[in-house]
């Protein structure tokens, strides 16, 4: 019998079934076969809206059914998103302004070293996104990455709180790089120099507009909004790209001074390991992206489709991300290059196709403005009907929290001088957890588990996997410790080299 730390809600599997789930592991679909839970339930989520009403002995299936008819008749309902409007999601996430720092970090890496870890680290995202998936579908209770970081540690009630506070703070310095970005558009579209300390008054309104924009209740709204995002940022990076080959000569040409544009195959020699693992981090932060997926999944109808999402999404970004990335290095030259590599066009290119991205710059904030806002509302609200009806309070109150974190992004990407790469000792923190070490663990208790209860796996796949979730775990320690110590060195040498802008400052931050 399994003990009460391993509850058991499925029997072993026979060899039929595990070839088909082993197909729906990667695809998913209707085929999926459930495992059991990893531990009992913890205690916030027995009895509430999101779950109602499950307990230890309630299956996986049987906790969705539950989910589902508990939401009949509301006027908010949340499991409404296809796999369909879950991928307009992801690709709203991920295919984002990052991708435009792509050139810079191959300038850094070369070009070859450059393409080998942007699929190398998309398909490492691509197989820690399933394995969070397959828990979700293990544990369909849950709502969030918070719920998630109780159960991985023995459901420990630190363990929640711990990850409640990474999990805000990552998702705060997230809308605020978006205010900061969208200051930045402004200023570089803007030659008014006559306006008093535009850069505030800019940041200020991309904050404003952010609030309204993160106004829906449901993902599924965002989802439609985020497709169009999406649409906009592929048009953006196209013309960027074609923009790069048709001007002939990167902005700031100047081939007495820095001579012709120089392209590096392999790492160049002039690279250090500061800024070696500097470019690669800044790459890196471009896939990751697991914390909200828990949110995404627990609004779908039906979860066993989510593997159809991120396998759309993670195709997308090799491709985007290489092709981007590459072009571009390859028209500009180590020399010409800046981040991001609207830059490195000359002035009418650079505002035509920077001009496209602006959706985008808004409602990736919007996007971690809402994940945040379900966190505290859901907690606040629980069991009430403000959670499930139009209610003046249920309104007020979510306006009110949405609110509330763009204020502190506002003031996060104004106070802070050093702000982008304060944000990548932020990244380094947060992002080996929710990006590596998670899902490692995630997969050594699911193993446990479904060894304890007889679902054998074959011996040279088990051994693969277990070497593969070392890996994985190992990566974020490198991502903790290392990147920590070379976004800390990057602020170090900002301050050296007097480039540390003040607080509240008037001075355009345009490209």
């Amino acid at each position: 019998m399994a003990s009460k730390e391993e509850v058991v809600d499925e029997s072993p599997v026979r060899s039929n079934q595990k070839r088909s789930s082993l197909w729906a592991s990667m695809f998913g679909g209707p085929n999926v076969v459930v495992g059991p839970r990893i531990a009992p339930l913890p205690a916030h989520l027995r009895d509430t809206a999101s779950s109602a009403s499950v307990s230890d002995d309630d299956s996986a299936a049987a906790i969705l059914s539950k989910q589902i008819a508990s939401e009949e008749g509301n006027a908010i309902q949340y499991r409404t998103c296809s796999w369909q409007k879950t991928a307009g999601l992801l690709f709203s996430e991920y295919i984002v302004l990052s991708m435009m720092s792509f050139p810079w970090s191959y300038s850094y890496l070369g070009l070859v070293p450059g393409l080998i870890l942007t699929v190398v680290v998309a398909l490492l995202v691509l197989y820690t996104s399933l394995t969070l998936w397959e828990f979700c579908l293990r544990h369909p209770e849950v709502r969030d990455i918070c719920d998630i970081g109780q159960m991985l540690f023995w459901n420990k009630r630190w363990a929640w709180y711990w990850t409640a506070v990474m999990f805000l703070l990552n998702n705060t310095f997230i809308q605020a790089l978006h205010v900061f970005v969208g200051a930045q558009y402004l200023n570089t579209m803007t030659a008014a120099d006559s306006i008093a300390c535009r850069t505030v008054m800019f940041a200020g309104v991309v904050a404003l507009i952010s609030w309204f924009g993160s106004l829906p209740r449901t993902f599924d709204m965002l989802s439609k909004l985020g497709t169009g995002s999406t649409a906009f940022t592929f048009v953006s990076v196209i013309l960027a790209t074609a923009f790069a080959g048709i001007q002939g000569k990167p902005a700031g040409y100047d081939p007495d001074t820095l001579g012709e544009p120089i392209v590096s195959i392999w790492t160049p020699k002039s690279t250090t390991l500061v800024t070696g693992m500097a470019a690669f981090m800044n790459m890196s932060y471009s896939f990751i992206g697991q914390m909200t997926l828990p949110s995404f999944i627990a609004e779908m109808r039906d979860p066993r489709e989510f593997p159809k999402s991120v396998w759309a999404c993670a195709f997308a970004q090799i491709i985007m991300f290489s092709i981007v990335g590459s072009v571009i290095y390859v028209y500009t030259g180590n020399q010409y290059m800046v981040t991001p590599a609207f830059g490195t066009l000359t002035d009418v290119y650079k505002k035509v196709s920077y001009s496209f991205m602006v959706p985008t710059i808004i409602f990736v904030g919007c996007l971690y403005a809402s994940v945040t806002g379900r966190f505290l509302f859901f907690r606040l609200f629980q069991n009430t009907r403000h959670v499930s009806d139009h209610t003046v309070l249920g309104w007020a109150s979510w306006g009110g929290i949405l609110m509330g974190s763009w204020i502190m992004s506002f003031i996060i990407a104004e106070v802070i001088p050093f702000f982008s790469s304060l944000l990548s000792v932020m990244s380094s923190l947060f992002n080996c957890w929710f990006g590596f070490m998670f899902w490692a663990l995630a997969y050594f208790r699911m193993r446990k588990v479904d060894v304890n209860i007889g679902r054998t796996r074959p011996v040279v796949g088990d051994y693969l996997s277990m070497g593969l979730n070392a890996i994985i775990m190992l990566t974020g320690v490198m991502y903790l410790t290392l990147g920590t110590y070379v976004s800390v060195q990057g602020i170090i040498d900002s301050f050296e080299a007097g480039t540390v802008p003040g607080v509240f400052s008037c001075a355009s931050n345009g490209i």
